[in-house]
């Protein structure tokens, strides 16, 4: 989506739309499943009626054990799901109608809203604050005191976890390294071949499996047709809060994401404006608190793969071969599960794999040589920083990018590179970039994580076995001195 003056239209609706009203929540628990549904009210023009429905399994908790434990959890779901409606006309008011909100929450919500939206109110040119873009006002009696976080009841292993899988090599690499765990359970947001087919390779059945069918209003993609206000929402906020759902229904204690220490890099640099703001570790420790004070203190969200980086968890996917086949994080063609070959999500993901595969591999899962298209050019100089701003997707940061591609150049030392390489390779970005210690980048841990001794160590045993291996050191000291030589030649242009 290219950035937009939609500044005027923002103004217009909020004056025609002064009220956006979540009415109620209405859910039952059957035979069949789970089913949820929201009513929210555009200033009594528009009703939207977004449903969720999770097929029962057996490893549910009993039913009348899980009276009155499911009332707080589809609230607090109902109001990270408005958020997609409310954008369409940013009225100036939220009426919370069905379930009560402490002072406290009000913050924390609003808070979530302002930087989950901060890419569409850049993208749509609207001059917002967190002060002036909204007021949450809340019908039912403020409660006095903080709500009792109890809804959970454990009754499954101690380690048993959650794992949600998108169909990327992240959650893959999750997956694998967590999949033995005792108890797993592997959870989809609205199933598709990419993340079906890749549990499927870690050897777990369907019947093991959490699904969520989440359905969007059709009239609120009429109203984007129309003209409407429309944008990124953050979803993996979505996701956080049907996970914590589905720890209730399943007495599951631990919620293992798959968000890299990358994801908390801002998207336009000397702002908080971040792509993947709901996939940081602000977020991240933001919703622990949350959950913990508002919903339920024994649950344990957090990401498994936080203290690595891009280019570590790319060295662990290249190794788990198996997956590569099934693999997809392509969002254009996400409803084709196909990469699509042209974006920036594409791209990048190709330069990230590109230190660890060969170029046969490479071909094998994009169908291409992505380096040889120039006409990815200008998505190219946005992923290495020559450009000012980021693409805005999920992507790395400009340092991982850019140490990837000199260490791919370095791994082919070949007299004549794909057009990408080529062009890199004279520029003076990776004149900054080839000196810096690669291997060094594999084996530093972030100490900023949320995981437990038990997890860390898995994480930590990982990255020295694939990449602290005697060969790497020796491999490193060559590497430097043919880098060095290289560059020179690079600053000389």
């Amino acid at each position: 989506m290219a950035r937009s003056s939609r500044q005027s239209t923002f103004f217009q609706l909020r004056k025609q739309y002064p009220f956006f009203i979540f009415e109620k929540q209405e859910y039952s628990l059957t035979s069949r499943g789970l089913d949820i549904r929201f009513t929210f009210n555009l200033a009594g023009q528009h009703t939207f009626h977004p449903t969720l429905f999770i097929p029962r399994k057996s490893f549910f908790l009993a039913d009348d054990y899980l009276d009155n434990k499911l009332d707080n959890i589809v609230f607090n779901l109902g109001m990270i799901e408005l958020v997609s409606y409310w954008k369409a006309a940013c009225s100036p008011t939220l009426v919370v109608r069905p379930f009560p909100l402490h002072h406290d929450q009000v913050t924390w919500w609003k808070k979530l809203y302002f930087h989950g939206l901060g890419e569409f109110f850049y993208l749509n040119g609207i001059d917002v604050t967190e002060d002036n873009f909204m007021e949450i006002s809340v019908l039912q009696p403020d409660p006095s005191t903080a709500s009792p976080a109890d809804a959970g009841g454990f009754l499954q292993p101690y380690d048993s976890v959650i794992i949600p899988v998108g169909g990327g090599k992240d959650s893959a690499v999750t997956l694998e390294l967590l999949g033995a765990a005792s108890g797993s359970l592997p959870l989809i947001l609205n199933p598709r071949g990419a993340s079906l087919e890749t549990i499927a390779v870690n050897g777990i059945a369907l019947d093991r499996l959490i699904e969520i069918h989440r359905v969007i209003d059709p009239e609120l993609l009429r109203l984007n047709d129309q003209g409407f206000l429309n944008g990124h929402t953050p979803f993996s906020a979505m996701l956080a809060f049907v996970t914590v759902l589905s720890a209730i229904l399943t007495g599951y204690r631990h919620i293992a994401l798959s968000n890299e220490s990358s994801a908390s890099e801002a998207t336009i640099e000397g702002t908080e404006i971040n792509h993947q703001y709901s996939k940081s570790f602000q977020f991240e420790t933001h919703f622990r608190e949350y959950v913990r004070k508002w919903i339920c203190r024994d649950i344990n969200y957090f990401s498994f793969l936080r203290p690595l980086n891009e280019l570590q968890i790319a060295s662990l996917f290249a190794r788990f071969t198996r997956y590569h086949p099934v693999f997809k994080s392509c969002n254009a063609g996400s409803k084709t599960d196909t990469w699509c070959g042209v974006c920036a999500k594409c791209l990048f993901t190709y330069a990230i794999l590109s230190p660890f595969l060969s170029e046969v591999q490479l071909l094998d899962i994009f169908g291409k040589n992505l380096f040889e298209d120039g006409s990815l050019k200008p998505l190219f100089d946005q992923l290495t920083g020559v450009a000012n701003e980021k693409p805005f997707d999920c992507i790395g940061t400009v340092r991982e990018v850019n140490l990837a591609l000199c260490e791919t150049i370095r791994r082919r030392n070949e007299t004549t590179l794909p057009f990408l390489l080529d062009y890199y390779k004279k520029s003076q970005t990776y004149s900054r970039y080839c000196q810096i210690d690669f291997a060094a980048e594999l084996l530093h841990i972030s100490p900023e994580h949320h995981l437990r001794p038990e997890f860390f160590k898995i994480v930590g045993e990982w990255v020295r076995k694939v990449n602290g291996r005697t060969g790497g050191q020796a491999d490193r000291r060559t590497g430097g001195q043919a880098d060095k030589r290289t560059c020179g030649h690079a600053d000389g242009e």
